[in-house]
């Protein structure tokens, strides 16, 4: 099937595959493609033809990059209405080439679009990647910092990553992402004041503060593991329960036998030492 040249503006970059030899590679490459916002796709000689159940499988539902993606005879045919095209290689090329790391890449190609060209990301074959005169007809060469003992990339792992740096690029803050952790209050003085003195009192019922000359140090170094953290309120909460669920049950006594009013033994152990200490007094 050959292409037409009446293609419509692209959104972003087009992602155009030399002889590709297996459909799920195909497949894998539309999906990250569609995980980032890309969806034009151009196949230039698939060994295995087109389409591809293999590659609509692997896709895993993106359809709409899949029913839109384009066969070409050769690669001039695929490239000739860009303005601007990547090619990517982990390899060296006896060229004058400028080259580029993704970032920077994904960047470029941001800045070109904006300005109305139309642009593409060129990638090889699985076996052995892009021939030296077509990384040629590319303007420059986009390689990625792999470990040079294992440069080697999957057409999918590579067209993920350049589609990542696309979508990043066109970001407000590339930092951001689409949910976040909850806005949590932090908690205030009062509140983290008040887990230490109800900590330090059900660790001194128990004995933890051995021997007693070095109780001062041992709660300094306590309140330092608690403050490091910077505790929001829900968070001290959590951690007043469970501390308080320690000092109520045991293994004689477990959580079920009975409520903590039934028997003076379930008083927190602060509590306990307070009662004993009143009943002395009395």
């Amino acid at each position: 099937m050959q292409a037409s040249n009446d293609i419509l503006p692209a959104t972003g970059p087009a992602i155009i595959l030399v002889e590709p030899q297996l459909g799920e590679n195909i497949g894998m490459v539309a999906r990250a493609m569609a995980n980032f916002g890309l969806s034009e796709l151009r196949l230039v000689n698939p060994r295995d033809g087109w389409p591809s159940e293999k590659a609509r499988a692997a896709a895993s539902r993106a359809d709409h990059v899949i029913d839109a993606a384009t066969v070409y005879d050769d690669l001039a045919s695929a490239v000739a209405d860009l303005n601007f095209l990547f090619a990517t290689t982990a390899r060296a090329r006896d060229n004058f080439k400028p080259v580029r790391g993704p970032v920077e890449a994904g960047r470029a190609l941001r800045a070109r679009q904006r300005s109305g060209q139309r642009t593409g990301i060129l990638f090889g074959r699985e076996r052995f990647g892009l021939y030296n005169d077509e990384v040629g007809l590319a303007d420059e060469i986009v390689t990625f910092p792999v470990d040079p003992a294992f440069s080697s990339l999957n057409i999918a792992q590579a067209a993920l990553l350049m589609s990542y740096e696309w979508m990043k690029s066109g970001l407000e803050d590339e930092t951001k992402t689409n949910f976040s952790s909850p806005d949590m209050m932090p908690a205030t003085k009062e509140q983290l004041h008040g887990l230490f003195a109800y900590l330090e009192g059900a660790l001194e019922a128990r004995g933890y503060f051995r021997p007693a000359a070095k109780k001062p140090k041992m709660v300094d170094n306590l309140r330092a593991v608690l403050t490091r953290a910077g505790f929001a309120e829900p968070e001290l909460k959590v951690l007043r329960g469970i501390i308080s669920s320690l000092d109520r049950f045991s293994p004689a006594m477990p959580r079920g036998d009975g409520s903590p009013g039934d028997d003076p033994r379930r008083l927190p152990a602060a509590a306990r030492a307070a009662k004993a200490t009143d009943k002395d007094q009395a």
